[in-house]
Order: structure tokens, then C-alpha cells, then sequence
């Protein structure tokens, strides 16, 4: 288990809820077209190294959050969670500790490791990624895919886009002073909009379907951060979570913004 496998979890997990519809992220063969554009975590700890994500541009064109917004830049905050996410999914599988350092805009690679399709419907957007995340202390573990074509084939058709920075919060001095406050957390299975008057229509027996298989992990939230997923359980009679996945430390302190 290595920092690219738990990114391709995290991704699977995190990307299609972005996307209105059925999305999936399926590996697949590179088929670039038009232009692109790049982000790159740099990693430090037990594992380090740069990570980058090159995205098929014409993606900007379905709304991630919305009309007026800056898609770029959201897509930017999205990867950047599932750099994270990653991190804290390989904390939990092999105990070793790294953080995101740095995630930014960059250029794109002219070499590649894997190559995925996001596909939401009829329609199917080229991510490509190279890893250069290793153990500390040892050599660079991926340059690039060996399989013929794949370099060449993305160097050929994608742009680099003018690079600006999407930077996470940092922790800051002090944060032990708060690590006694007592916060609420909590569990959400799923959710779903629903009309004014669907509810209040609702009466004793009626069911409403929420966005989430049951196979799904639920996450643990604190303010409007999730900040773990895991299994429901039972425990003497009370509902609890099994974690399976964390978030940084970083990503964890996030929630409470909203709480002080």
C-alpha cells in the first residue's frame, strides 16, 4: 500500500459526489484532448515527494459548484481534499505519517503514471497523475508510465496553464491550548433535497431514499467538515462508527472555524 493507491481510493470516494449523476473514476488508457490544467501536492514525512493531477479542461464546462464561480479554483480545493484525504487513508492502512507541505497550480507533466477516466453519463473527462511520492530516504519510486505512448501522447496535447496557488490553512501556534474543548460530532448516512412540500407531506412509514449505497461509509462530521468515514456498528446497543479513514490533522482543525 503506497501514497498512490490510497489516492486512487480517496479519489474514487471523493470525485463523483462532485459531479451531479452517476459518476465513476474507471483507469484507462490516456485519450487527451484539448487542453488541460494541473495541481501538485508536495508531500513531507515518513513519505515525500510531488504528486500531480493533470485534468482535461473541458470538465470547466459542468459546473462544480455552481454558476459565477471560479471552477478552476474549485477543482483546485477538491483535489487538494483528496491530496489529503490520501494522506490520512495511508496513515490509517500502514501507520506512516506525511502531510500535504504545499498544494498548488503547475505545469503540466510531460510524464505520467496513471491515467483515469471520470465518467458521469454519457459524457468522460481524461485525469492523468504522476507520482513521485517515495519513502523518505529513498530514491524517487515512479518517473513516469512505462507503457509506450503515454508520455508522448500527453505531452503532444495538453497546455500548461498559467500557474497560481491554492494553499491550505496552517495549524499555527497554540493549537494545544484547545485540545481539551469538547466539540460535537456527527454521523451522517447520507442526504437528499427534497421540496417544501415532499416534507411536509411526510407522514409514519413513508421512506425517503438517500445518495448513499449501503455499502458506502458514512462520514463523521465536526462543523461542516468531515473529518473521518468508517463502518457503522453496533456497540451495546448504541450505533458507533469504526473509522477507516481520517483526515490530516490540518484538514481536522478546519472544523472548527465555524465553532469559535
Amino acid at each position: 500500500m503506497n501514497y498512490l493507491d490510497c489516492w486512487i481510493s480517496s479519489a474514487a470516494a471523493l470525485l463523483p459526489q462532485a459531479l451531479a449523476g452517476e459518476a465513476e473514476l474507471v483507469e484507462s488508457l490516456p485519450r487527451p484532448t484539448g487542453s488541460s490544467f494541473a495541481f501538485t501536492a508536495t508531500l513531507s514525512g515518513e513519505q515525500e515527494g510531488r504528486f500531480s493531477v493533470v485534468v482535461e479542461e473541458s470538465i470547466l464546462e459542468t459546473p462544480l459548484l455552481g454558476e459565477g464561480v471560479d471552477q478552476r479554483a474549485a477543482w483546485g480545493e477538491l483535489l487538494r481534499e483528496v491530496a489529503e484525504a490520501a494522506v490520512g487513508e495511508l496513515l490509517a492502512r500502514t501507520g506512516q505519517k506525511c502531510r500535504v507541505e504545499a498544494f498548488q497550480a503547475s505545469p503540466v507533466e510531460s510524464q505520467v503514471s496513471r491515467a483515469f477516466l471520470l465518467k458521469n453519463g454519457e459524457r468522460a473527462w481524461t485525469l492523468l497523475v504522476r507520482d513521485e511520492v517515495h519513502l523518505a530516504n529513498e530514491g524517487v519510486s515512479v518517473q513516469g508510465d512505462e507503457r509506450p505512448g503515454v508520455a508522448e501522447a500527453v505531452g503532444s496535447s495538453f497546455e500548461a496553464p498559467a500557474a497560481g496557488r491554492v494553499a491550505g490553512p496552517g495549524m499555527g501556534p497554540g493549537v494545544d491550548l484547545l485540545l481539551d474543548v469538547e466539540l460535537e460530532a456527527t454521523i451522517r448516512f447520507g442526504c437528499r433535497e427534497m421540496p417544501l412540500g415532499e416534507i411536509l407531506e411526510l407522514g409514519a412509514g413513508d421512506v425517503v431514499q438517500l445518495d448513499r449505497h449501503i455499502s458506502d461509509p458514512a462520514d463523521l462530521i465536526v462543523g461542516d467538515k468531515i473529518v473521518a468515514r468508517g463502518e457503522v456498528v453496533l456497540v451495546n446497543g448504541n450505533f458507533g462508527l469504526r473509522v477507516t479513514e481520517v483526515a490530516t490533522p490540518r484538514k481536522r482543525l478546519e472544523s472548527i472555524r465555524c465553532l469559535f
